[in-house]
């Protein structure tokens, strides 16, 4: 059987296209023999300058002797034409001879310096399971490296033909270099950019991204500070830290501040080590020790801490013991916790700490880590341009954010409620309705939508709310099963707090119950937190008057001013 990277795509929810994908990846992964590897849902993004070049291919076979095999796999129907071969158009028609030389090249010139020069033996296919291709000579590509509905049958023994070349097997060192390429260079990494359980993406290749660099650093002892911005690769680099650990023998413990966050990362992480929150983390350690914590005692969380920390001071018990340890969302801990985490490390372990004080939402103060080395990222991948431009203009941001983001033409909107009305809650309900009809009317499914509240969940308007208009709306009960899996109201439309939907996303964000007397720093954080959590689309429902003092100079950004939804 194959060796299958990354691991864990038997678990990728299946629809449309990447059914048909992942349908052709279990077809390689049970043909193939085992000295084959399959790299799967390959994507990369390298910016020059001011440019973004991408590639996109669909598979990518290594053979035993070193040799490389692009496979891109078209589903569906695709036009024959006096060009060539084209993809159905969407927005354009896309040759696919053209596409595939395209990468092939790019490719190429990526590993020649990984092989000193030597030029890489290199082949491509074309796989279109569910057409026939009337007229091969004219498709633009050579007909052998066309695997269509008739040859599908045979997709497996081609594969290995052009991918096993002459039977050779290549050094060890070689093909441990490749496979650091394609998996690292890549970013064969899942990506923590979507709904809490609900991971849509397979891979994200961010161009420069932490995943890479931050991964190739070597010091002792090794305790790496990492600050960087919203979208910028900090949890993709702490869940490809997490999978080194255990490829290395290493035990690791991941340990974060947002329930939700933890649960998701619990989803998608090979398995292995210790995933919780710090809270959590606590309560397993205590209860481990025979002393289960109080939670219906007066500053029962207080109390858990103290007794942890006290607890791990002074018992070093190999069983709570780890080898790496990772801490995301650095900027909610504090330093007495750093101290207890720190004591759960083995004598050589490694250390990371990964923050951005602008996601600190709790007004903690930034803990010192003396003697660790610093790394800094200010580039977004996750959130559009004109996202990142609207807060740059509004916001006081300490530093500017810089976009990765490939997406563009997504312009802000707004809409507006009056709270000084005496019918706040009524307009602000009517305003946010109106957000959800415009997201539907955009073409965003509900399950692509995620309404955020300014507010917490204890003191927000829509906290009592099961249904707005016709939509029913998907909230956290605030508890939890016997499984330790949050339980939420029977809906189809996500509604959580910017405080718990930190270190998520959502392709559109309907970030709602704006309201502020003062732009103070706290509101800053919390309007850079909930506009960086969208990927595509963001609308805005805000009072008049939060409103008017984030309005800009230049007014074409705002649109659904008055109620309107543009």
């Amino acid at each position: 059987m194959a060796r299958i990277h990354p691991e864990g795509w038997r678990q990728l929810p299946a629809s449309g296209a990447r059914r048909r994908e992942l349908a052709t990846l279990a077809l390689l992964a049970a043909g193939l023999p085992a000295e084959f590897a399959v790299y799967h849902g390959l994507h990369w993004t390298r910016a020059e300058g001011e440019h973004t070049v991408f590639g996109e291919v669909s598979f990518v076979v290594l053979g035993p002797g070193g040799e490389i095999l692009l496979i891109e796999q078209q589903s569906g129907f695709l036009d024959e034409t006096a060009d060539g071969l084209l993809r159905p158009p969407s927005r354009r028609a896309r040759n696919v001879s053209v596409e595939l030389a395209r990468n092939a090249d790019a490719l190429r010139a990526r590993l020649r310096p990984l092989l000193e020069g030597e030029e890489p033996r290199l082949e491509t296919l074309f796989y279109c399971p569910d057409y026939t291709v009337r007229q091969p000579g004219t498709a633009g590509l050579d007909p052998t490296r066309i695997v269509d509905a008739r040859r599908r049958g045979e997709l497996v023994a081609i594969v290995q033909a052009l991918a096993g070349g002459d039977g050779s097997t290549a050094p060890a060192a070689r093909r441990a270099a490749l496979h650091r390429f394609l998996a690292d260079l890549l970013e064969l990494v899942p990506d923590v950019q979507a709904l809490a359980g609900r991971a849509e993406a397979l891979t994200t290749r961010l161009s420069g991204g932490l995943a890479e660099w931050a991964r190739r650093l070597s010091f002792t002892p090794f305790r790496l500070h990492v600050t960087a911005t919203a979208g910028s690769g900090k949890t993709q680099l702490a869940l490809a830290a997490y999978g080194d650990a255990l490829r290395a023998g290493r035990r690791p413990l991941y340990v974060c501040y947002n329930r939700p966050l933890a649960d998701h990362f619990a989803r998608i992480a090979p398995p292995g080590g210790e995933i919780a929150t710090f809270h959590q983390l606590c309560d397993r350690r205590l209860r481990a020790a025979g002393q289960a914590p109080n939670f219906a005692a007066p500053g029962a969380f207080r109390r858990m801490e103290a007794d942890f920390a006290a607890l791990v001071a002074s018992t070093r018990d190999p069983a709570w013991q780890f080898d790496e340890l990772i801490v995301d969302e650095g900027q909610d801990f504090t330093e007495a916790w750093r101290d207890a985490l720190l004591a759960l490390l083995a004598r050589d372990g490694r250390a990371w700490w990964l923050e951005d004080p602008m996601q600190n939402l709790y007004g903690r103060a930034q803990v010192a880590l003396p003697g660790w080395v610093r790394l800094t990222a200010d580039t977004n991948y996750r959130t559009p341009a004109d996202i990142l431009e609207l807060l740059n203009r509004s916001l006081p941001l300490p530093v500017p954010i810089r976009a990765g983001s490939p997406v563009a033409g997504s312009s802000p909107e707004w809409l507006t409620w009056d709270s000084a009305d005496g019918k706040g809650g009524e307009s602000l309900m009517d305003a946010t309705r109106r957000a959800i009809t415009r997201a539907i009317g955009l073409g965003f499914r509900r399950d692509m939508i995620a309404l955020v509240t300014f507010r917490g969940r204890e003191h927000s308007r829509f906290t009592p709310i099961t249904h707005l208009g016709p939509h029913r709306l998907r909230a956290f009960s605030g508890r939890y099963d016997l499984f330790g899996e949050p339980e939420h109201s029977d809906g189809d439309l996500l509604i959580d707090s910017v405080y718990r939907f930190k270190g998520q996303s959502a392709p559109c964000v309907i970030f709602t119950e704006i309201d502020f007397d003062t732009l103070d720093e706290a509101t800053v954080r919390k309007l850079f937190v909930g506009a960086t959590r969208a990927t595509m689309m963001l609308i805005l429902v805000a009072s008049t008057r939060s409103a008017a003092a984030l309005q800009p100079s230049d007014p074409a950004p705002w649109s659904g001013r008055g109620g309107k939804a543009g």
